[in-house]
């Protein structure tokens, strides 16, 4: 399957998007991207096409400052109106399906911003592939205190060697969430979910895991139950 391109308006300024939806899909996933690299990064194009396989529709999308070409994330309520635009262009261009949204990184962080402001409509949970809890070298849980107020199931898909996300202070994080969070930790995966040769495993076998818990996930988060771990 090839995705389709999109033009997504945010505030006035158009962005490029890629939407890609499998036949019999069950379910849609509004895929935001890091900080570094945009919706065609190699790790983002393969979770996408590995998710239809799957039965789970996409639409990736580029921030403003990433369309523009700029090294510069944009402000959060920019970044926040992107997440906005892309799940009201999910929602017309899937009507019938549930969605959930999130992304890797940054975009995951700014889509439950977004979320935590006003609820996302239509969207059932968020899953974060790698939630950047602090920077590299400095740790800290400052960047998760905006989840206190998202009311909907979280997944973090976390590597066990990610330097932006130490691991006790993640796990606390997880734990003061309650029910509505699960943690799903991938052994000796960095933040880029790249695992070191001593491992025994390739990055796609990581990936498969990761793609795996994340349907496991959402299908339990459309059906309703408990947060499948």
């Amino acid at each position: 399957m090839s995705p389709e391109p999109l033009r997504i308006d945010v505030d006035g300024e158009p962005v490029s998007a890629l939407l890609l939806t499998p036949p019999a899909a069950r379910a849609g996933y509004v895929f935001a991207h890091g900080a570094g690299a945009g919706m065609t990064h190699a790790f983002m194009s393969a979770c996408a096409d590995e998710l239809a396989a799957r039965g789970v529709a996409t639409l990736r999308y580029q921030f403003p400052y990433m369309e523009r070409g700029s090294r510069r994330p944009d402000a959060p309520a920019l970044a926040h109106a992107a997440v906005r635009a892309a799940v009201a262009e999910a929602a017309r261009r899937w009507p019938a399906l549930p969605l959930l949204a999130g992304g890797k990184s940054f975009g995951g962080r700014m889509t439950s911003q977004a979320q935590a402001l006003s609820p996302l409509p239509g969207v059932r949970g968020i899953a974060f592939v790698g939630f950047p809890l602090h920077p590299q070298g400095k740790p800290g849980d400052e960047r998760a205190k905006h989840l206190a107020d998202v009311q909907l199931p979280m997944l973090f898909l976390q590597g066990t060697r990610d330097e932006l996300a130490e691991l006790t202070r993640l796990q606390a994080v997880v734990q003061r969430l309650g029910a509505r969070a699960t943690l799903h930790l991938l052994a000796e995966a960095d933040h880029a979910f790249h695992v070191p040769a001593r491992s025994g495993r390739r990055d796609a076998e990581v990936r498969d895991e990761l793609l795996d818990t994340m349907v496991r996930w959402i299908d339990a988060a459309v059906d309703g139950d408990a947060p499948a771990r």
